[in-house]
């Protein structure tokens, strides 16, 4: 959780390191209007994923949260 961070600004910082996220509202806008949300940031993971890179994108988001303190 990245506290009043915008979805896309998370995105965009994560980028900058080499990690893909999405930001939006998923095909979600009621959902999120409903919840007084300007959207999410979602990471996706497959098989094809390893432990190392949900390390990667934890040292990011933790990298982000620094930048905005």
């Amino acid at each position: 959780d990245v506290d009043g961070m915008h979805p896309h600004d998370l995105a965009t910082l994560l980028d900058r390191e080499g990690i893909a996220i999405r930001g939006g509202h998923h095909c979600a806008m009621p959902l999120m209007e409903k919840l007084k949300l300007a959207g999410t940031a979602r990471a996706s993971f497959h098989v094809y994923n390893a432990k190392e890179d949900v390390d990667v994108l934890v040292e990011g988001i933790e990298k982000v949260k620094l930048l905005f303190k």
